[in-house]
């Protein structure tokens, strides 16, 4: 009797547990289950915002990189795309990038002449020599050596360098020369590396806010401004200004600056897909804008707008390569990434 009872016993204690067993791995289960869709569920806002115009190469780009995010993260990242200055001016973008306001924007590295001077050198007038020097220094070792400057003093770091091209001098009176450049009021950007090399030149350089500038060539405040063709022929400046020098002075690539908290937020894959997507779309918005230069010169030409290309253009090299060595003795860490970007011309 006592030993039958024991087995009745043993026997409810192995079902009691097999079934505790069975909840507590079905719990489990469902836990693992919660946490995993919770996790395929996180969306991550990415609100990319710039001041390049409509229609440009550049903006394409970005609108391109916004779907390519999207789709190859399965909606994880919901891109969002917002060119021409609708979220602000050229320096309120730059400041929200940093302070994660906005996910990312687009500008030069010359911007950092006060936080990170030693990037700031490709504001240097006639520093690149063609399209192929830039692919050299900012594809290889220095773009990489800049990108983690910006990100450890401006919070920022460079996932790719985008262009617009080489600028040139649009202004209301013809400039055949560097004699004809002297007294002209020129919009600069705010930086004090470009109203030194337009006072070198004799010009008297005005810095004013990127989306000032078709007001201020239509009232007279300025005389004219340097840019590429793609801009010229985005914001419409050519109404105004009706006469274009090719001066090839300054070749502007446009860093795509993402916020890196933003960035160091992210799962492993998705930091990777970010990364890796800006180099491929990039890559491909480099050659679109080197291969369409011709025709945005002939869409201006057909605007009616004169085009010259100064034959003194070393006496313009000559008189502004001085301040190459002014900058670098002012910025003491500058002095070696100018050389290095020089020796790969």
């Amino acid at each position: 009797m006592r030993n039958r009872a024991e087995n009745r016993f043993n026997r409810r204690r192995r079902a009691n547990l097999v079934l505790a067993l069975g909840s507590a791995v079905t719990i489990g289960l469902l836990m693992m289950a919660t946490l995993t869709t919770a996790t395929a569920q996180t969306v991550y806002e990415f609100r990319m915002a710039h001041s390049e115009a409509i229609g440009t190469p550049i903006t394409e780009a970005f609108e391109t990189w916004g779907k390519v995010l999207k789709e190859r993260s399965g909606g994880r990242i919901d891109a969002k795309h917002f060119p021409a200055g609708q979220l602000g001016n050229y320096t309120q973008l730059i400041e929200g990038s940093r302070l994660g306001t906005i996910q990312a924007t687009a500008g030069g590295p010359d911007t950092e002449e006060a936080v990170a001077p030693e990037i700031a050198v490709t504001g240097l007038g006639f520093i690149f020599k063609d399209e192929a020097h830039v692919d050299r220094v900012l594809q290889g070792s220095i773009g990489k050596e800049m990108s983690d400057i910006a990100r450890q003093k401006t919070g920022v770091e460079f996932i790719d360098y985008p262009e617009v091209g080489f600028r040139h001098l649009l202004t209301k009176k013809p400039v055949n020369n560097l004699a004809e450049v002297k007294g002209l009021k020129l919009r600069v950007p705010e930086l004090k590396v470009w109203v030194n090399f337009w006072k070198a030149l004799g010009a008297n350089p005005t810095p004013m806010a990127y989306a000032e500038q078709y007001s201020a060539l239509s009232t007279g405040v300025i005389d004219g401004l340097e840019a590429d063709f793609f801009s010229i022929n985005g914001f419409k400046w050519y109404e105004q200004a009706k006469h274009l020098a090719l001066t090839y002075h300054w070749f502007l690539p446009k860093a795509v600056r993402v916020n890196a908290k933003w960035l160091d937020s992210l799962p492993p894959d998705l930091q990777k897909l970010v990364r890796d997507t800006a180099k491929e779309v990039f890559a491909e918005q480099r050659k679109i804008n080197r291969a369409n230069t011709t025709k945005a010169l002939d869409q201006l030409k057909a605007q009616g707008v004169k085009v010259v290309q100064p034959p003194d253009l070393a006496q313009w090299q000559a008189v502004t390569a001085p301040l190459y060595d002014d900058y670098a003795k002012q910025f003491p860490k500058a002095g070696p990434m100018i050389e290095k970007i020089k020796a790969l011309r």
